[in-house]
């Protein structure tokens, strides 16, 4: 069964680089300065994205509210102070001028229709005379909504005063000022936008239902901002690369001229023309921001104490409240305390969590269980590490009634607790929103460090006397996070000690995950030149696991290979603990009542079509390594543990769903390669025989391989049958 391993780690380099980019956790590192953002990078590259201006990013959101509120000089003046070559471009300047003449003509007053003559005088027209050859026409067109009512919606000029019309011109300011000073969106954000729309695209293409569609449809809203249009000048710039041309209009959903005009404004830059595109998609960016913050407080990157509260973020959650009976746990945290977050109180002694459970899903409905019909996405969501035998339910055996949990360093858990951030929320109107001055901002941002820093000495004194309660939720995740560190330091035989003092059922429903434990503790006894002890190990557990599933016997015997090889170091190129420290605490946390993030889920699907769909395609995604998808697929998984982990892959929950992999007999085609085999009749085409079928019947990839494939891999008789 085909499988998509992730690499957890580069998604939290992913999520941490996105969260300090928009200023989402407290750093020491940030700045609030106002003044004008340096001069953009002169090229893109596809190993690195040009660092985005926070602060341009600020100004272009502002002018967009501003713009989609109507307030169209409120809007020309912050152009003028930040962005003047906007207002330089005479095609530009005329929209925001004709908007402008609508917006005074709304007011309705007299002298609104003063001012509204006084701006058709002075700038509307002297801007139609040579902004565009259609110019001069719109121009006598919108005269006529002086005499049209704004309520009449048979009018010839119901478009004009459509208020439709305010985010098309905000849409199209926003994409100009995106490109001109390369204040792309972060890294991630662009990324999840990507793999989402493939995988949409995807689901939609095979005909089938995504098991994110509730998500995905929240997330990634259907319009996009509006293209730019590329100077006249650029309109006689060489003609380019097909291959280029071809990748853009299918990366994005783009018609190949709207491609070819997309490569003109970005003057040829295929991946700046990419991400130019991107960022035309539009999203929810409140929703996008509480999914990286359950998943920050997942991860132990962020601080759980605002888990329950946000700043100005709501969504659909559901709340779970602790009432089981208390179970100690040694590192006490001793009385309860309250913290006001701004958005609301919480206490250690009763804390509502947002599960997320029913992000952009109707309450009560799981995500978990909608299908694929036919295809299997590989979606192991409920137990990535587990076997058939796990009951993936949240009831029963995931209550914590009976768990015991064993004794932890204070001075651990409050180290760990000081390497997160704290969560702070979006902040998007620092010193650009009207009537908020920089002095009265700075003064509420000193408030925040203030009220911090007196938390921080709070909890300080609290962790005096720490100890975690089981039926805690924040506990929970200290229990979690604290087990996951363990593993990621390769200290397997006390993670196997602490699990099963927790539960000494654990192991006996999850058999895979003690077996990679073990096999951590064997290598990692190797490596010290301990043999007896680690066939020890073997003989006691290893042995024991593969006899009772023949899936790890394979995994076994290459384990033991690392005997031959005593003076290298077995444990490091042995396992990936950071993957297993994952699946670890995602099967822990589920026995704990702790549901993985939905962004993980998001994660999984999107990253196995986007695999499935170049296979499709037949070749190499030309931005995977822009967009660091390579990273998030690179888990450099050693042969030795490849068999377990599909084991456990394949064990994995499926809740119902269909488990139909998609079997190909092709293969990719890698950069640089000018020939494809397209199928098991081994018909072989050039790689300019797909991209002319593509470019003169508009076909995507895989349509135009598969004619080919019927034809012998000639394309002028693939069109010459199309066309007769």
């Amino acid at each position: 069964m085909d499988t998509t391993p992730i690499n957890w780690e580069a998604l939290d380099a992913l999520i941490i680089d996105f969260a300090k980019s928009e200023k989402l956790v407290e750093d020491s590192s940030f700045t609030t300065s106002s003044s004008p953002p340096s001069s953009p990078p002169s090229s893109s590259s596809p190993s690195s994205i040009s660092s985005s201006s926070y602060h341009s990013r600020l100004i272009i959101r502002q002018i967009r509210r501003l713009l989609e509120a109507g307030d169209i000089d409120a809007a020309i003046d912050l152009l003028r102070s930040h962005a003047p070559f906007i207002l330089e471009d005479h095609r530009l300047l005329f929209r925001l001028q004709k908007q402008r003449f609508i917006e005074l003509l709304r007011g309705g007053t007299t002298e609104d229709r003063d001012c509204a003559i006084n701006c058709l005088r002075n700038a509307l027209a002297p801007c139609a005379l040579d902004a565009y050859p259609e110019a001069y026409e719109e121009f006598k067109h919108v005269l006529l909504a002086f005499i049209y009512d704004k309520e009449d919606q048979t009018s010839p000029v119901a478009s004009e005063w459509s208020e439709r019309r305010r985010f098309d011109i905000a849409g199209l300011i926003s994409t100009v000022l995106r490109a001109h000073l390369h204040a792309y969106d972060p890294v991630f954000s662009m990324t999840l936008i990507y793999l989402i729309s493939i995988h949409k695209g995807f689901c939609f293409r095979q005909g089938i239902s995504s098991p994110i569609s509730d998500l995905t449809q929240r997330l990634l809203l259907e319009e996009r901002d509006p293209p730019a249009t590329p100077q006249e000048s650029l309109y006689e710039a060489p003609p380019f690369d097909e291959v280029d041309i071809q990748a853009l209009a299918h990366a994005v959903e783009l018609t190949r001229q709207g491609a070819v005009d997309s490569l003109r404004f970005a003057k040829g830059d295929l991946f700046q023309a990419f991400q130019n595109e991107l960022c035309r998609m539009r999203f929810d960016v409140t929703m996008l921001d509480e999914l990286v913050r359950e998943y920050c407080v997942y991860r132990g990157i962020v601080d759980s104490g605002l888990l329950s509260s946000s700043a100005g973020i709501q969504s659909p959650s559901k709340s779970m409240k602790v009432d089981q009976p208390g179970i100690g746990f040694c590192l006490s945290r001793g009385s309860s305390h309250e913290v006001d977050s701004g958005a609301g109180k919480h206490s250690d002694g009763e804390i509502s969590i947002s599960t997320n459970d029913n992000l952009g899903g109707s309450p009560g409905k799981n995500s978990e269980v909608t299908s694929m019909q036919g295809m299997d996405v590989e979606l192991r969501y409920a137990c990535e590490s587990t076997n058939n035998h796990e009951d993936c339910s949240t009831s029963g055996s995931h209550q914590s009634d009976n768990l015991r949990v064993p004794q932890r360093s204070k001075a651990n858990v409050t180290a760990e607790r000081s390497k997160r951030k704290r969560w702070r929320g979006r902040q998007d109107d620092i010193c650009f929103t009207t009537g908020v001055s920089c002095n009265e901002t700075s003064k509420e941002l000193s408030t925040t460090a203030v009220v911090s820093n007196m938390r921080s000495s709070r909890e300080q004194q609290a962790s005096e006397c720490l100890s975690l309660d089981v039926n805690n939720v924040e506990d929970k995740y200290e229990i979690v996070l604290g087990m996951k560190e363990l593993t990621s330091k390769g200290m397997a035989a006390e993670v196997v000690e602490e699990v099963n003092a927790m539960d000494p059922n654990f192991f006996v429903q999850n058999p895979t995950l003690l077996f990679q434990l073990k096999q951590v503790e064997f290598l990692k006894l190797v490596t010290s030149g301990d043999h007896s002890s680690a066939l020890r190990v073997a003989c006691s557990h290893l042995g024991p696991l593969a006899a009772s599933d023949q899936a790890l016997l394979k995994p076994l015997k290459e384990t033991l290979l690392a005997l031959l090889q005593p003076n290298e170091d077995a444990l490091g190129k042995g396992l990936p603990l950071h993957a297993l420290a994952t699946s670890l605490q995602v099967a822990i946390g589920r026995r704990l009542g702790i549901d993985e993030p939905q962004l993980m889920k998001i994660m999984r699907a999107t990253l196995h079509t986007h695999n499935e769909w170049f296979k499709l395609q037949m070749c190499k995604d030309h931005f995977e390594n822009l967009l660091k998808i390579d990273s998030l697929k690179d888990v450099t998984t050693p042969s030795l543990t490849a068999a377990a982990t599909s084991k456990s892959n394949a064990d994995s929950c499926s809740n119902g769903s269909s488990q139909v992999t998609v079997s190909s007999s092709t293969r990719m085609v890698e950069d640089g390669s000018s020939l494809t085999q397209v199928s098991s009749r081994d018909v072989v085409c050039d790689e300019n025989a797909i991209l002319k079928v593509m470019e003169f019947l508009a076909l995507p990839r895989a349509d135009a391989i598969h004619l080919l494939a019927q034809y012998n891999g000639n394309a002028e008789t693939v069109i010459q049958q199309i066309f007769a």
